[in-house]
């Protein structure tokens, strides 16, 4: 069990963060000591256990929700975005919520539950969670014009990032299963960094 918890947490753990100055972004930390590489590469092999609730399927079902959407926000800064600093962030993005997707899928699965939401929006605000970001908004980052393309990403990638740590924060308060809260816990520190993080970019 501790190894196992151990490695949720290297999963969400890797930090997105600034130089002090704002002008540089840092690698993202490699898994700690207490978990191998082997541990992080194989997500779907780590289990959750038998013991959950309704809280721990819903915050998984919202966070892959979320996630999923981050993802298709992530692939167009990557390639739209001017400064390295902002494509940096994205590509970093799209490979630390692959892994966290995939492991949130295979723990509904061994729960028998799905992995889709029947409701986004009215089941996020029924719950306390904010509004799903909006597809029409999404979309609207692949036309929008190049000059003015990092601050439109920025200011709605970083409210789709709180959206993830409100998830979190629900699941911390609510949830049952010891690796979901733990999951839970990390991922509402590393969105929190990177909420700071996108506060830098916008600031230039």
């Amino acid at each position: 069990m501790k190894r196992r918890v151990a490695a949720v947490l290297a999963l969400a753990a890797a930090p997105l963060l600034l130089g002090a100055c704002g002008t540089a972004v840092d690698k993202p930390a490699p898994p700690s000591n207490t978990a191998t590489q082997a541990d992080v590469k194989n997500v779907a092999e780590i289990t959750a256990g038998s013991t959950f609730n309704d809280t721990d399927v819903m915050f998984l079902q919202m966070l892959i929700d979320n996630l999923e959407q981050g993802q298709e926000m992530a692939r167009t800064a990557a390639k739209r975005a001017t400064r390295p600093q902002v494509a940096e962030l994205a590509k970093a993005v799209q490979v630390t919520q692959a892994d966290e997707i995939k492991l949130m899928k295979s723990w509904l699965a061994e729960w028998d539950k799905p992995a889709t939401l029947d409701e986004r929006i009215s089941l996020h605000a029924d719950h306390g969670g904010m509004p799903s970001t909006g597809d029409k908004e999404i979309a609207s980052l692949t036309t929008v014009k190049k000059a003015q393309f990092e601050t439109a990403f920025l200011n709605l990638f970083l409210a789709h990032q709180h959206n993830a740590v409100e998830f979190a924060q629900l699941e911390l308060d609510k949830g049952g299963n010891e690796l979901a809260r733990s999951f839970a816990e990390r991922v509402k520190q590393s969105r929190t960094d990177q909420v700071q993080q996108m506060l830098k970019l916008l600031a230039g």
